[in-house]
């Protein structure tokens, strides 16, 4: 069975939309070693109809020489979950049609490997709250925006994690996993 890695990009006040934030800091070697790193398990890219939509043309068109995560985005399968995308034309993609938390258990049960998300907030949040997410890697940055999406909106249902660990990296992003709390 396959584990649900999720990883988004946050600021410390937790805002998770487009991370056009990031552009201010330098994408290191460093950066890149750690999403790999919880990336190289991955054999399946989950991802809501959104974020499908904005990676796709983004993703398509690079190449290993242009982006080293390149080959990973574009050759590995990718499954979307989405109530009205009816067909997914970038390589290697599926539709898998609205969110079912059961089907996403079968889902999860069918891969060889790990299922690597990104993005794809309205979807983390359905795993989080139905307690399928494995792993989730937060890549903190250190800026505050006071407004814009959060990951834990205001009246979100509690969700209790524990570490898993920590890295700081050499741009002053800090690397943070955390894995669904175990109970007693």
């Amino acid at each position: 069975m396959g584990m649900i890695k999720v990883h988004e990009f946050t600021t410390v006040d937790g805002i998770i939309g487009a991370p056009m934030w990031t552009m201010d800091y330098a994408f290191t070697p460093a950066l890149g070693e750690a999403i790999g790193g919880f990336m190289a398990s991955c054999t399946a890219i989950l991802l809501g109809r959104t974020t499908y939509e904005e990676f796709a043309p983004a993703w398509s068109t690079r190449t290993a020489e242009d982006d080293p995560g390149a080959p990973f985005f574009n050759d590995t399968p990718k499954y979307v979950v989405s109530s009205t995308l009816k067909q997914a034309d970038w390589n290697n993609s599926t539709v898998l049609g609205a969110y079912d938390a059961e089907a996403i258990r079968r889902f999860k049960e069918s891969i060889d490997g790990d299922i690597y998300v990104s993005g794809s907030a309205t979807l983390v949040r359905a795993l989080l709250a139905d307690g399928l997410v494995d792993e989730l890697h937060l890549l903190v940055y250190p800026i505050a925006l006071g407004t814009g999406p959060r990951l834990f909106p205001e009246g979100a249902p509690q969700t209790k994690l524990e570490l898993a660990g920590s890295q700081a990296i050499d741009n002053g992003v800090l690397h943070v996993t955390y894995t669904p709390a175990t109970t007693d």
